[in-house]
């Protein structure tokens, strides 16, 4: 008796220990004893769970199967075993689930005529059967599937940004799948970033200055808020825009700037300035645009001229910027087809996209639309009181829910002072240009 009542006892003690373990070293709990559990119920459950997702197929089996008989005397009716074929559900061929650091993934053979739609389809109803946050599904191959399940929302809290060692690359954030969220702007040069009030559109900006700061890289910024966005980060920032006329002339800088590094790597036979030597190699620019619709907003007719030039160099430095070192990072409120076909035609030169909570689904399509489906749904379900939750697209041509490293204001500020010393002056970015020269 006295044993039972110390067990008994024990139960609470080992329940406190496994959730403070769960609690407290989360990585060793999921590995040892949380892995191990949901392996093997998702390989046990995986028949079940198939047939109720339709991801399963009719195919002809033998199969004993069991028939009635003759009627005996006693009024009980004979049954008979018979080897035949018959049509049984199959299901796909599972592999071993493997661990990840916020779940577990696993990949499956699919069945004939099915396609890495099916599951993705089906991902919603498969995480409802398991448990789980969420099922993601990729395809590394033919007739392969892999479905990566994260146990727990990891953007609810999101670490604090990791300072940034290469060049032109910035942590700003978390993926859903617990990787990190990578502006990489040598792999994606230009970028479109769409979001409401408050729905952190400005903090990945600010993200984006502090990680780049201390980088030997030129910043502008066009602020077509009246420069309440960019200006207390003046120190770093080689020049600002803060009104449509100097940004209009601000772009024909950056267009004479490309036409110039387009000579110097025609001369030394290079494709780009990274294929040129260190010595003649030009600074990098980065260019942050706040408030894009401003730049494409018509009042009345005699605006027509100045927006069409404006857009035009804008659209320029997109298109042919990305070689010669110049890179686009454009923010707005509102980006909708109705600006104007500049719109449209900036939106195919960025190859990032980055949406957050909009108010309008023009917004969102703008953003999105051309990509997936599936993701332009997520964007516009992304809720109000989850600021800096975002659909992105980019690096590897898949979309995640990611979720910004908050950075505030006076942070991004204080890296702009502290950075201040390496900031070049236009003047002297611009100064061997032609009509700077004739000036």
């Amino acid at each position: 008796m006295s044993d039972l009542l110390a067990w008994l006892a024990a139960l609470p003690l080992a329940g406190v220990g496994l959730w403070a373990w769960r609690r407290w070293h989360h990585p060793s709990y999921w590995l040892l004893l949380g892995y191990p559990i949901a392996a093997i119920s998702v390989r046990t459950s995986w028949r079940r769970v198939a047939l109720g997702c339709g991801l399963t197929k009719k195919r002809q089996r033998w199969w004993f199967t069991t028939v009635p008989g003759l009627i005996a005397s006693t009024g009980i009716v004979k049954v008979k075993r018979r080897f035949q074929r018959v049509a049984v559900d199959t299901k796909p061929f599972m592999w071993l689930p493997l661990p990840t650091r916020h779940g577990w993934r696993v990949t499956l053979h699919t069945l004939e005529g099915q396609t890495p739609g099916d599951y993705t389809d089906a991902a919603e109803r498969l995480a409802h059967s398991w448990g789980v946050h969420a099922i993601r599904v990729s395809s590394p191959g033919p007739g392969r599937v892999v479905l990566a399940a994260t146990m727990r929302d990891p953007l609810v809290t999101v670490d604090q940004l990791p300072p940034s060692t290469d060049l032109l690359k910035v942590t700003v954030g978390r993926l859903e799948t617990g990787g990190p969220w990578v502006v990489d702007f040598k792999t994606v040069p230009h970028w479109l970033n769409a979001g409401a009030t408050q729905s952190g559109k400005s903090n990945l900006a600010n993200a984006l200055i502090v990680g780049l700061a201390p980088q030997p890289v030129a910043l502008v910024g066009i602020d077509l808020k009246g420069g309440v966005e960019f200006t207390s980060y003046a120190p770093r920032l080689s020049a600002l825009a803060t009104c449509r006329d100097e940004a209009g002339l601000l772009l024909d800088d950056l267009v004479a700037l490309m036409l110039d590094r387009m000579g110097l790597c025609r001369q030394a036979s290079a494709r780009n300035i990274w294929q040129l030597p260190p010595a003649l190699r030009p600074l990098p620019v980065v260019v942050l645009v706040d408030e894009l619709a401003e730049l494409y907003l018509m009042a009345d007719k005699s605006e027509k001229d100045e927006i069409a030039k404006t857009s035009t160099a804008l659209l320029r430095v997109a298109q042919l910027g990305r070689a010669f070192g110049i890179y686009l990072f454009c923010c707005g409120q509102r980006i909708g087809s109705d600006l104007g076909p500049g719109v449209t035609a900036l939106r195919a030169q960025c190859s990032g996209r980055v949406c957050h909570r909009v108010n309008d689904p023009e917004t969102a399509t703008m953003t999105l639309g051309d990509l997936d489906p599936a993701a332009l749904a997520s964007a516009r379900a992304i809720p109000a009181e989850t600021p800096g939750v975002a659909i992105v697209a980019g690096q590897d041509g898949h979309w995640y829910r990611a979720r910004s490293f908050y950075v505030s204001e006076q942070r991004a500020e204080h890296a702009a002072h502290t950075h201040a010393h390496l900031t070049p002056s236009w003047e002297e970015i611009t100064a061997h240009l032609p009509e700077h020269a004739n000036a």
